[in-house]
């Protein structure tokens, strides 16, 4: 039992995080920019086309994050996070080192190795794969 409510835990803290950060991206809430000012902020980076990808970007980690939190096709879910993780690290934060204080990719880590534990740990009994 204690297991289930670990990973219930560690499955909200990921999945709610996330879908938080997805909705900065697609609705600017949470003191996001929303699809214009975060497709603004891609292009300057060279990721074009920039509103499409913040669109694709914000997708992924709000609804990775939803099927995570609900622990609904986890290992899909996980993936989406873990997708977006990489494509962070790599066009934003690897050149700032690891500390996230230095804008560096320690929180993407974090958050990729939560997802590849839920992915091997699967999602605990309290999870709608479970009762799936």
């Amino acid at each position: 039992m204690s297991l289930a409510l670990a990973l219930l835990i560690i499955r909200l803290v990921i999945g709610l995080t996330m879908m938080a950060h997805g909705a900065q991206k697609l609705f600017g809430w949470f003191g996001g920019y929303g699809p214009k000012g975060t497709g603004g902020w891609l292009e300057s980076l060279g990721i074009k086309p920039g509103v499409p990808m913040a669109v694709m970007a914000g997708l992924a980690e709000f609804g990775g994050g939803l099927l995570v939190a609900a622990g609904l096709f986890t290992p899909v879910g996980a993936a989406l996070l873990i997708l977006t993780m990489i494509v962070a690290i790599v066009s934003v934060h690897v050149k700032n080192g690891f500390w996230s204080s230095a804008g560096g990719y320690e929180y993407n880590l974090i958050i990729i190795a939560a997802a590849v534990g839920l992915v091997l740990t699967g999602a605990g009994s309290y999870s709608i794969d479970a009762i799936l």
